[in-house]
C-alpha cells in the first residue's frame, strides 16, 4: 500500500476521509500490470474529483503507483482512495487542502464464471437510496446505504441485491449498475438523484453505441423490470452478469446481453 506515494498502512485520525467520508474511490482490475477499463476509470475519477472540488492527482503518477502496488501479481484488484486530507475540527473545507492519496492492491479472487454464463439470482433490498442530486453518480466514501443493503442476506445463492430510491424506482445493485432490454433497445436508470456511475456502466453504454444499439436512460419501477425481455448488472470487476431470477420471475435467454459480453471480451 502507498499513501501519498510512500509505503505505509495508517492515516492520521484527523483525516477527513475517516471523519466525514470526505473523499472518493475507484476499484479496478489490473491484468499483467495493465489497469482494465482505464479510460472510463480515469474519466469517472476526474469527474468525481471536480464534483467534490477535490484536487485530481496526476494521471501518470497514479498509473505508476498502481503499477508499483500490483507488481508481482499477474491479476490484481487495485483500489484508489482520495480524501481531502487532514483538517481542523468542523465541516468547513480547509483553505489549504492537502489531499491524501491511497493506492493499494490485492490478489485477484475472482467470481464464479457461471454467473456470467448462466445468469444470477438477485433479490430486492429493503434499504433504500436517499435522493441527493449533488452527490448523484459520485463514488464517494459514504457507502453506508450499500453496506446496510448488502447485510440483508447471507444466502450464497443470491449474487446481488437491487436497490430502490425513496420514490420507489429501481436505481442499481448494491455493487453494480443495472441495464434492461425491451424490444431490442437497451435501458438503464438515470443517476441524476442518487446511485454510483460506474466505469463499466460507461463502457457498456459506449460499446452498445458502437454496436448500433440504442441506449436510453429511463426511470424504472420494479414491475417494469420484471416485464423486461432481459436484464443484467455490471461492474468493473465482475463484468456483465445476466439476471436469471428475481422475485419469482425467471429469464432464460439474454441475446443482447450476450452480444455485449462478447464485444467486451473481444476488446
Amino acid at each position: 500500500m502507498l499513501i501519498n506515494g510512500v509505503p505505509a498502512d495508517h492515516l492520521p485520525a484527523s483525516d477527513r476521509g475517516l471523519a466525514y467520508g470526505d473523499g472518493l474511490y475507484r476499484t479496478l482490475e489490473v491484468l499483467a500490470g495493465r489497469p482494465q477499463l482505464w479510460r472510463w476509470q480515469w474519466q469517472r475519477l476526474a469527474a468525481d474529483c471536480a464534483a467534490l472540488r477535490l484536487p485530481c492527482p496526476d494521471e501518470a503518477l497514479l498509473l505508476a503507483e498502481i503499477a508499483t502496488v500490483c507488481a508481482g501479481l499477474p491479476r490484481a484488484v487495485a483500489k484508489v482512495v482520495l480524501t481531502r486530507g487532514s483538517g481542523q475540527r468542523g465541516y468547513a473545507i480547509p483553505a489549504q487542502v492537502q489531499p491524501t492519496r491511497i493506492v493499494s492492491a490485492a490478489a485477484w479472487a475472482g467470481y464464479p464464471p457461471e454467473r456470467a454464463m448462466h445468469g444470477i439470482t438477485v433479490r430486492w433490498c429493503n434499504t433504500q437510496l436517499g435522493l441527493q442530486p449533488l452527490l448523484a453518480g459520485i463514488k464517494h466514501l459514504n457507502r453506508l446505504e450499500n453496506v446496510l443493503a448488502r447485510s440483508e442476506w447471507d444466502d450464497p445463492a443470491i449474487a446481488e441485491g437491487l436497490m430502490l430510491d425513496s420514490d420507489g424506482t429501481v436505481v442499481e445493485g448494491t455493487m453494480s449498475n443495472l441495464f434492461w432490454v425491451r424490444a431490442g433497445q437497451l435501458y438503464t436508470p438515470p443517476l441524476d438523484r442518487c446511485g454510483v456511475s460506474g466505469a463499466m456502466r460507461a463502457c457498456v453504454i459506449d460499446t452498445a453505441h458502437q454496436l448500433g444499439i440504442a441506449v436510453t436512460e429511463q426511470r424504472l419501477l420494479p414491475a417494469e423490470l420484471l416485464a423486461a425481455d432481459e436484464a443484467f448488472v455490471c461492474n468493473s470487476l465482475a463484468g456483465i452478469w445476466p439476471l436469471r431470477q428475481l422475485d419469482g420471475h425467471t429469464w432464460q435467454a439474454w441475446p443482447l446481453t450476450t452480444r455485449l459480453q462478447q464485444a467486451l471480451a473481444a476488446g
